[in-house]
C-alpha cells in the first residue's frame, strides 16, 4: 500500500430472524433475508479482484476490507449477557467497534446494501436516508393477587404496560412530517399466570427518528408516557434506554462518485437519486465524524425481512456492484488520491468521533418511576 487516505470496504456479518421463510434455518429460524450476505460477497468479490490485477500498489491510498457483525438489532437479552459478562459495551456492531478503535485510522467507509427498489424500475440508488433511534426495555412492576376473587388487591401491570402504549399512539400527531419519527413496541412478557393480576410485564419499544433533536425530543415524550401509566395505576417502572443507531447522513461526494461508475452499467433512468428510507443502518453512527457510502443495489424481490424475501437477479445483487464499487475506489485513490483528498476536505462532521463516543455514553440511562407502598 502507498501512502494516503484509508478507505475501508465493508460487509455486514448478519442475518434476521424469519420462522416463515423457506430458506431459515428449521432450529433458529436465521435467514439471510435483508442481504448481509450479498453485501459480504460483494466485499470479498472486490478484494479478490484487486489482490489479482495487482491494482493495491497502483493506488495511492490504503484499503481495509473489514466484515463487521451486529448490525440487525436483535436478540437484546442475549447482548445484554454479553454486556454484563464484559464481552461487549455496545448493541451494534459499528458501534461497538468504533470504541475498540477500529476506525482510528480510517478516513472514510464504504458499502452497498440492497433494497427492492426493482418494483419501481430501478436498479440503483447511490445514497439513502436512515433514522436513528433508541432501543428502550422497560419492566413494569405491579403487585400480584387473585384475578377473580381480589382483583382489588392487585396492581395491574399489565394495564400499565397498555395504557403506556395508548398514551405513545396519541403522541402520533405531535410528530413532524419531516422528523419521519417512528414508534414500535412489543411486550416479551405479559404476567406469569392468567389468574392473577400480572405483576411483572416488559415491553421492548424502539423509537426512531430522522435527526438526533427529534430522537431526543421523541425520547422524552415516550418516557413521559410510561410515567404517567405508573402514576395512573399506581405501579412502578424501570426503563432502559440504550444508544441504537444513528441517522444516516450519506456524503454526497462519495455518492456522486458512485453514480458517476454506475453510469457505466446502467441507464440514468434507473437510478434512483436517492432512496428515502425510516429504517435504521449502523452506517449511520460513522456518518456522523467521516464521508460514507451507502449505496443501494437491487436484484432482489419481496420485503427485507419478510417471508417474501428473495435473490433474483445475480448479476445485479452480485456481480454489477462489485464493478461499481471497484471502479469507484479506483477513482478515490489513483492520481494521487486526490478525489478522496477532496471529498475529506469538504466533509464537515455532526460530531467528532470522541464527541460521537460520549453521546452513546449519555444515551445510555436508567430511568425509575413510582414509589409502590
Amino acid at each position: 500500500h502507498k501512502e494516503g487516505p484509508k478507505v475501508v470496504v465493508m460487509g455486514e456479518l448478519d442475518s434476521v430472524i424469519c420462522l416463515d421463510h423457506p430458506d431459515c434455518d428449521r432450529r433458529t429460524g436465521a435467514v439471510h433475508a435483508c442481504g448481509h450476505n450479498i453485501q459480504t460477497t460483494v466485499m470479498y468479490g472486490i478484494a479478490d479482484a484487486f489482490t489479482h490485477a495487482g491494482l493495491f500498489d497502483e493506488l495511492d491510498g490504503k484499503i481495509d476490507f473489514m466484515a463487521v457483525p451486529a448490525e440487525e438489532y436483535i436478540e437484546m437479552d442475549y447482548r445484554e449477557g454479553l454486556r454484563r459478562e464484559g464481552k461487549l459495551h455496545y448493541f451494534s456492531g459499528k458501534a461497538e467497534l468504533t470504541y475498540r478503535g477500529a476506525f482510528d485510522d480510517a478516513d472514510m467507509c464504504m458499502m452497498v446494501h440492497n433494497f427492492p427498489i426493482s418494483a419501481g424500475g430501478y436498479r440503483l440508488a447511490p445514497c439513502n436516508t436512515g433514522n436513528g433511534f433508541i432501543g428502550k426495555n422497560t419492566v413494569f412492576m405491579g403487585r400480584q393477587s387473585h384475578a377473580g376473587a381480589a382483583p382489588w388487591d392487585g396492581i395491574n401491570a399489565l394495564n400499565m404496560a397498555s395504557l403506556a402504549m395508548s398514551a405513545m399512539a396519541y403522541q402520533r400527531e405531535t410528530f413532524k412530517e419531516e422528523d419521519t419519527v417512528r414508534v414500535h413496541q412489543i411486550i416479551n412478557k405479559g404476567g406469569d399466570i392468567v389468574n392473577a393480576v400480572p405483576a411483572d410485564v416488559h415491553l421492548e419499544t424502539t423509537v426512531r427518528a430522522g435527526n438526533l433533536k427529534a430522537l431526543k425530543e421523541t425520547n422524552e415524550k415516550i418516557n413521559r408516557c410510561i410515567e404517567g401509566a405508573v402514576i395512573a395505576l399506581g405501579g412502578e417502572a424501570q426503563v432502559t434506554d440504550m444508544p441504537g443507531q444513528m441517522p444516516l447522513k450519506a456524503d454526497p461526494g462519495l455518492a456522486q462518485c458512485f453514480k458517476e461508475n454506475a453510469l457505466r452499467f446502467y441507464r440514468e433512468e434507473e437510478i434512483l437519486p436517492c432512496l428515502k428510507s425510516t429504517a435504521s443502518f449502523d452506517m449511520g453512527d460513522l456518518s456522523l465524524f467521516m464521508p460514507v457510502l451507502h449505496g443501494i443495489t437491487s436484484g432482489i424481490e419481496g420485503g427485507l425481512h419478510s417471508k417474501d424475501y428473495r435473490i433474483v437477479d445475480e448479476e445485479d445483487a452480485y456481480i454489477t456492484p462489485m464493478k461499481i464499487m471497484a471502479c469507484t475506489l479506483i477513482d478515490l485513490l489513483a492520481g494521487g488520491a486526490s478525489r478522496a483528498k477532496e471529498i475529506c476536505g469538504q466533509f464537515r462532521p455532526v460530531m467528532s468521533k470522541e464527541e460521537y463516543l460520549q453521546y452513546l455514553v449519555d444515551t445510555q440511562q436508567q430511568h425509575h418511576y413510582g414509589n409502590m407502598q
